[in-house]
């Protein structure tokens, strides 16, 4: 099963984009979801994560405050809604889904992965 993650794009400093991410043959709605992204010649990093619920969430200190997860349960879908976006933002932006309850900001504590959508935020 591969997660679907889309709505990249260039986008102005201080810009928003909204990344839809769905699981096509998994029920989304029953694993906990994050976000990593990776910039060029770097890891993955952790960005957010939500539990099954969406009752709680963590968020990288990078994009507290800036960036937000939510759940569409009749979708069976997540998003990460990014504001206020800086030129460090840009990245491959890929959206996760593991079979646990407790939040997890490692990605090998994660299964399941999407392909990646890039952002660029220029300056």
């Amino acid at each position: 099963v591969q997660l679907q993650a889309s709505g990249g794009g260039l986008v102005q400093a201080g810009g928003s984009l909204r990344l839809p991410c769905a699981a096509p043959g998994l029920t989304f709605s029953t694993y906990s979801v994050g976000w990593f992204r990776q910039a060029p010649g770097k890891e993955h990093v952790f960005v957010a994560a939500t539990t099954r619920r969406g009752s709680s969430s963590h968020f990288a200190d990078s994009v507290r405050g800036r960036f937000a997860i939510s759940r569409d349960y009749l979708k069976d879908t997540m998003d990460l809604q990014m504001d206020n976006l800086e030129p460090e933002d840009t990245a491959l932006y890929y959206c996760a889904a593991r079979d646990g309850t407790i939040l997890r900001s490692a990605a090998a504590q994660y299964g399941y992965w999407g392909q990646g959508t890039l952002v660029t935020v220029s300056s």
